[in-house]
């Protein structure tokens, strides 16, 4: 029942792409919110105006303990983003972590995305980068995670068709992330830990930002124009 901790790499990675986008007074919507940490501090940090939506009822009650205890406010819908009661056309800033790469054809649930936003708005949709050095590393882990993800979307050529259109986008680079891979599939709880504790300090502390170890592939798509994709920083 606290904000998430920049002591984390996951975070810190999150939180700096970000804070790029929200400014305070914003309203800010993020699909498959639950369990609502991210989204707190998006409200708490940034001073927007945030709503979630998911249809995981228990998520969502997390979420909502969450918030209560933060004294934080907040629209925390517990809906089918095909089937929202939210107006569409009404928010600065969309955005999804993880959630796309579940479909085996996404491209309707990218379109719900810019559906949500106001002219100029921006949406950012981030997928887990599971083409390279992560997926290698979760195939061995954990095949069957690994399943449940949809991988021919996840390069920054593939994420752009989702966009209908794009100009040409960076590919930038961020800090290794060990919550991609699910190290306690075969490794003994103790070890599995001790990995995820040391790869975290190693990212926190990183000194030079590596291509290859980047954990997530962002598409960044404004409502009046479509922009490029990239890994965020």
């Amino acid at each position: 029942m606290r904000l998430p901790s920049r002591l984390v790499v996951t975070t810190r990675n999150l939180q700096r792409l970000l804070g790029r986008e929200i400014r305070q007074g914003m309203r800010v919507v993020e699909i498959g919110f639950a369990p609502g940490k991210q989204l707190a501090y998006v409200a708490k940090t940034y001073g927007a105006i945030v709503t979630g939506v998911d249809y995981s009822v228990s998520g969502v009650e997390i979420a909502k303990n969450l918030f209560s205890v933060l004294g934080l406010s907040g629209d925390l819908l517990c809906e089918d983003v095909f089937d929202m009661s939210i107006p569409m056309g009404t928010f600065d800033f969309v955005y999804s972590v993880g959630v796309i790469e579940h479909f085996d054809d996404p491209r309707e649930l990218v379109s719900k995305h810019i559906e949500l936003l106001k002219p100029d708005g921006v949406c950012l949709i981030l997928v887990p980068n599971y083409r390279g050095i992560y997926g290698t590393l979760q195939r061995y882990l954990d095949p069957d995670n690994l399943e449940i993800h949809n991988l021919n979307i996840m390069t920054c050529d593939a994420m752009k068709k989702l966009a209908l259109s794009s100009l040409s986008g960076n590919v930038e680079v961020t800090r290794i992330d060990p919550s991609q891979v699910s190290w306690h599939a075969k490794l003994p709880g103790w070890a599995a830990k001790s990995v995820r504790l040391a790869l975290n300090l190693f990212g926190v502390i990183q000194p030079v930002d590596v291509e290859f170890l980047c954990p997530w592939i962002a598409l960044r798509i404004t409502r009046a124009k479509y922009m490029g994709c990239g890994a965020p920083p």
